[in-house]
């Protein structure tokens, strides 16, 4: 039996401060909050000036802290006079930005101790095709504003410091100035949101230990260690940066990022501005990742909305790809980003995620006296020694078929079979009916090793979150981890119909000394 062996298809500038320069008195989270006023986290250093963590005044945004000072610390609620001062459209309308179609409305918090959620959406009634609003270049952040042109390559080239950190180093020191800053309106909307995304649930990035329990099971739970100990080393490589770009923030007389900030605040600023950066295409190096107020995430984020902020003629403009009615929250697109992606980044999973998948590894076994014929063998054909498959929901019989000739060739142990295959003209392989039986049973022992790894089944995840009071950390974990098990269960059911598909199911699989490995 001849069975294909691999488809030809493959798939502004650093810092400086004054040690007598306190922190702004306005808010505690969401770009740089201190938890707990007698935490460590607090102050910048034992020997300086602790942050404040108090309001001092009425007229001060306090964000409430996590959950368990929730009780301790409720929000200072702003006066009449300042909420109309502050607001941020009528900021971004004094300093240029010409009449627009949308409104600045607000949905409730889950925690009532927190304000609640601001988004964008239509004053009007709008069509597909309308322009929704035109932000000028000068209310936008970009890297461009903050580092200069000159600095730019030289900073980036360490690979040390990604355009988010340098963007939340600049917020950071700009907060610093309080309502001297020019960005102010915008840096206290950001700690407004808390970094909360649209279903008012803050990036697992921020979660507790037991609250990223709920996520025990999906290989997002690594993801998200992964990318904190990441966020950690660009901390680690602030004052390198800072010392390495000279010109960098001198307009700041305040001291250097690890003396002026805790990892916290830094790691709360970082997840505020992941939040929303705004990605903009067919600009230079200098403008490409971007803060756009008005944008993420005031905007709703949507797999399935093809409209995307733009940059035209010296502003960032959105127009919608669909109707809207006054009222209306608008929405833009997120991008081709799995749920994973989307709840790190975003804290929201979507459940019409087209884009959503999951990653099975396969990789050749390099004990293999033929390793290095089957290497040769899949690279010819557009794989490596580690390959990676990508699952995509709705698409799960096709990455079935894509990953069996991959395996197929790591089964092959006869000598003779493996020069037939590397003589070949194209990716044929002799395959025998108890060696399919073997790599079709590798892969269903995979999913349901994979399935066994998550606490729950997934009917007693459709049972959690028929729970309307449900907790919404809980029920975002709970949607990501059962749309996880639904790609995995129909990997599972494709395989075992392939395995009944076969002349004759009582075959038992050929032994593999030298089987691919799957993770």
């Amino acid at each position: 039996m001849e069975v294909s062996l691999i488809s030809d298809k493959c798939f502004s500038p650093p810092i400086r401060y004054s040690l007598a320069h306190p922190l702004p008195p306005f808010s505690r989270f969401s770009l740089f909050f201190c938890k707990n006023p007698g935490h460590a986290s607090c102050s910048v250093r034992p020997f300086r000036r602790p942050c404040s963590c108090s309001a001092p005044n009425p007229d001060t945004l306090l964000a409430g802290s996590r959950k368990e000072n929730d009780k301790h610390h409720p929000e200072v609620i702003l006066s009449k006079k300042e909420e109309d001062s502050g607001d941020l459209k009528s900021w971004m309308h004094k300093n240029g930005l010409p009449p627009c179609k949308v409104v600045l409305k607000e949905r409730p918090s889950y925690n009532d101790n927190h304000k609640p959620i601001h988004y964008v959406a239509a004053s009007e009634d709008l069509q597909a095709g309308d322009l929704a609003f035109s932000v000028p270049d000068s209310l936008v952040v970009t890297l461009e504003r903050v580092l200069g042109n000159e600095t730019i390559a030289e900073l980036l080239t360490t690979n040390k410091l990604s355009e988010l950190a340098c963007l939340a180093l600049y917020l950071m020191y700009e907060k610093k100035q309080g309502k001297k800053s020019f960005w102010y309106p915008y840096i206290r909307e950001l700690d407004r949101q808390r970094g909360r995304g649209q279903l008012a649930v803050e990036s697992p990035l921020l979660w507790s230990e037991s609250e990223l329990s709920h996520l025990t099971g999906s290989p997002t739970k690594a993801e998200i260690l992964e990318r904190a100990e990441g966020i950690r080393r660009e901390y680690n490589e602030l004052d390198t940066v800072w010392f390495m770009a000279g010109s960098l923030f001198q307009q700041y007389p305040f001291d250097i990022p690890t003396e002026a900030f805790s990892f916290e605040i830094f790691k709360q600023a970082f997840v505020a501005v992941q939040s929303c950066v705004v990605h903009l295409q067919k600009v230079s190096l200098a403008r490409r990742f971007a803060l756009v107020p008005l944008g993420p995430p005031l905007l709703a984020y949507g797999s399935n909305c093809k409209a995307m902020l733009a940059a035209v003629d010296g502003e960032v403009q959105l127009v919608v790809d669909r109707p809207y009615k006054a009222g209306e929250p608008i929405a833009v697109w997120c991008g081709p980003q799995p749920n994973s992606k989307l709840l790190i980044n975003y804290g929201f999973v979507d459940e019409e995620n087209s884009y959503d998948r999951l990653v099975v590894k396969a990789a050749l076994d390099t004990e293999d006296p033929q390793y290095q014929d089957k290497r040769m063998v899949a690279q010819r054909n557009g794989k490596l020694s580690v390959q990676v498959f990508h699952v995509y929901v709705g698409k799960e019989r096709e990455a079935v078929s894509d990953m069996l000739p991959y395996l197929r060739l790591g089964y092959v142990s006869d000598p003779s079979d493996m020069q037939s295959v590397m003589s070949s003209q194209g990716p044929v392989c002799p395959v025998s009916p108890c060696m399919e039986r073997a790599v079709l049973d590798q892969l269903v022992g995979y999913f349901e090793a994979r399935l066994a790894g998550y606490p729950t089944t997934l009917a007693e995840d459709e049972s959690l979150l028929a729970d309307g009071s449900l907790n919404p950390k809980k029920r975002v974990a709970a949607q990501l981890v059962r749309l996880e098990k639904k790609i995995l269960h129909a990997c599972l059911q494709a395989t075992v119909d392939l395995i009944n598909q076969l002349p004759d199911d009582s075959i038992s699989p050929c032994p593999a000394p030298y089987a691919p490995s799957l993770n």
